[in-house]
């Protein structure tokens, strides 16, 4: 874990995803309080938290287990004049410890893989008030029957990917409605994502060149670019709007 915090740290993002795919989601929200609370589940530095907290006058409460992108998050917040809206949490996805019904929206972008959808689905359900909303991006199937290559890659690396429409039947199964869902666009992957990572691995290179472990998770990091470019028709994150009773 030392290694990946190493490689992603002074990364914008921790995973694809953009403020404009953050915006359009939350623009889809059309039944919150005044001042809504969110609750933003695996936030890393968190980019869309302080997008979120420009667009509400409620409050967020982010959660990430490392404390480094926590600090970051306070940083951006206070630079920004959000820190009254933003409260960090160190604490797992797995135990979250608040009072049930207690947000109106959970979010969490590019990191409900680290729980799986469906246990993370169904662990943050009591957290959310009536009719509250919880948002997700997921790596998800985009098209039936992908390439050998392009599944043997993440069966080996996620192998809970679905296609959009087994992920949206396990929505239904669990209980919530649907809502609406979208494609993250590429531009997701690569602005804030895979373009500065490349920067960094080049970086990183250079001062680890001889640490063995360092360069094996630089390439398995190449790899996943690698796979991306090639095969970015076939999967990508998918946001998923979904709401409880």
């Amino acid at each position: 874990m030392d290694i990946f915090f190493e490689i992603y740290k002074d990364l914008p993002r921790q995973g694809p995803g953009n403020n404009e795919s953050t915006r359009k989601m939350f623009s889809l929200l059309t039944d919150l309080p005044p001042s809504p609370s969110i609750l933003d589940v695996g936030c890393g530095t968190g980019m869309q938290t302080i997008e979120l907290a420009k667009l509400i006058d409620g409050n967020i409460t982010a959660v990430d287990n490392h404390q480094p992108y926590l600090e970051q998050l306070n940083n951006q917040a206070l630079a920004q004049g959000l820190s009254e809206k933003v409260l960090t949490v160190n604490a797992s996805m797995f135990s979250l410890e608040f009072e049930e019904k207690s947000f109106d929206v959970i979010w969490s972008e590019g990191a409900i893989y680290i729980i799986g959808f469906e246990k993370g689905l169904q662990t943050w359900q009591p957290l959310l008030k009536a009719k509250g909303y919880l948002v997700v991006s997921e790596i998800s199937w985009l098209k039936s029957n992908p390439p050998i290559e392009v599944q043997k890659y993440w069966q080996a690396n996620y192998p809970n990917i679905q296609t959009i429409e087994s992920n949206l039947r396990i929505v239904e199964d669990l209980g919530y409605t649907k809502v609406g869902h979208f494609v993250l666009p590429e531009s997701g992957w690569w602005d804030s994502y895979y373009t500065p990572l490349e920067t960094r691995i080049r970086l990183l290179r250079e001062q680890y060149k001889d640490n063995e472990a360092m360069n094996k998770e630089l390439d398995n990091s190449l790899l996943e670019i690698k796979f991306y470019r090639k095969y970015s028709d076939w999967y990508g994150y998918v946001f998923y709007l979904i709401q409880v009773p």
